[in-house]
């Protein structure tokens, strides 16, 4: 049998569907499974021991960009899937879905293109307080796969030797000993919806610092906020005066560097963006920032032995929003999370993941 998942675009959305990586393996033990994935997620799948294959899809645009997916669902055809299941539901995965001529293809139940799938799942329009697992997890039901279960099947994404030890080898070189405690702190997020003010991490990276003196606090930032990390190391050290020497910059890491780096640090503290769902993956302890989204929907999907606290603004009329305009203009369900709610989590968090390692 030869199975096809398609997900593109978001890092963590594709993190979700790892889960259901592994139990359609576990039902079809024998079957190929490929997986198309766009590029800026590719390190997530790329190693993934349930998969035979992984097709990355450049995003093209304009006329071009579409010729190159004809092409490329032609390719799909001449492979012969038996099922195609579409995690993503967008047009283009979609349009990809129907190209593979599969004789089965999945997906959700969607206004002017339900037609490209043979079996459709209704999607409420609606966001649902569930989590993104389990509404993928609708998708396989048909199939009967057994139900989604954090202990069994969490977010993968396995860790290549040669990467680890790169991380290692740079993180000896920024000054980190063994017996030192690695905090990382991302910084950015894939959009200003998701952003805490950067006052607030200056705030929460000086009080980590002194909170412990062996701690290292690691500050990452994606490629396009560098800029934004520099400014809280500048800013943090400082504050900081001598102990400043312990905030760190070593430079950008990519997917799959982050993966390695979170195995050695001993806290992870950002928003609810791709690096906190490849956190998840990882036993590391984290901290997450909810603004527009509910944790209830994107919280780490792990087992709960592992450390996790899930920080967010509350109840507001406006929450969750859809990212496209903040009705209140005030960007209130990050704002008002104050560093010391961060601070006191990251404590509460690391204490309870020392408590379940005794």
């Amino acid at each position: 049998m030869r199975i096809l998942l398609v997900r593109l675009r978001q890092i963590g959305d594709v993190v979700f569907t790892t889960p259901a990586i592994h139990a359609l393996r576990r039902r079809f033990p024998d079957a190929h499974l490929a997986y198309i994935v766009e590029p800026p997620a590719a390190a997530v799948v790329i190693h993934n021991p349930h998969l035979n294959e992984v097709i990355v899809a450049p995003r093209g645009a304009g006329i071009r960009g579409f010729a190159d997916d004809v092409a490329l669902g032609r390719r799909l055809r001449d492979s012969r899937y038996d099922l195609v299941i579409d995690f993503h539901g967008g047009p283009r995965a979609s349009l990809l879905t129907w190209l593979s001529g599969a004789p089965t293809r999945i997906g959700y139940h969607v206004i002017g293109r339900s037609w490209m799938y043979t079996q459709r799942v209704a999607r409420p329009r609606t966001l649902r307080p569930r989590h993104s697992v389990e509404n993928q997890w609708d998708l396989l039901e048909v199939l009967d796969i057994v139900p989604p279960d954090r202990v069994r099947f969490p977010v993968e994404m396995p860790v290549e030797h040669d990467t680890a030890r790169s991380v290692a080898i740079r993180l000896a070189n920024a000054g980190v000993e063994p017996a030192d405690r690695v905090v990382v702190v991302h910084v950015s997020a894939g959009n200003p919806f998701r952003r805490w003010p950067m006052a607030h991490f200056v705030r929460l990276v000086t009080a980590l610092v002194r909170d412990a003196p062996a701690t290292r606090v690691i500050v990452t930032a994606g490629p396009s906020e560098r800029n934004a990390a520099e400014r809280v190391i500048a800013e943090a050290r400082a504050a900081l005066g001598e102990a400043g020497a312990y905030v760190l910059s070593c430079g950008e890491f990519s997917l799959a560097e982050l993966r390695a780096l979170f195995d050695r640090a001993a806290l992870f503290i950002g928003g609810d963006s791709g690096p906190l769902h490849i956190a998840a993956t990882s036993t590391v302890p984290i901290v997450g920032l909810y603004g527009p989204t509910l944790p209830i929907r994107s919280a780490p999907w792990r087992d709960e032995r592992w450390a996790t606290a899930s920080i967010d603004a509350g109840d507001l009329p406006c929450r969750p929003c859809h990212q496209r305009v903040c009705a209140p203009g005030d960007f209130r369900c990050l704002t008002r999370i104050s560093p010391e709610q961060v601070i006191e989590a990251a404590v509460r968090t690391r204490d309870q993941n020392a408590a379940a390692k005794m």
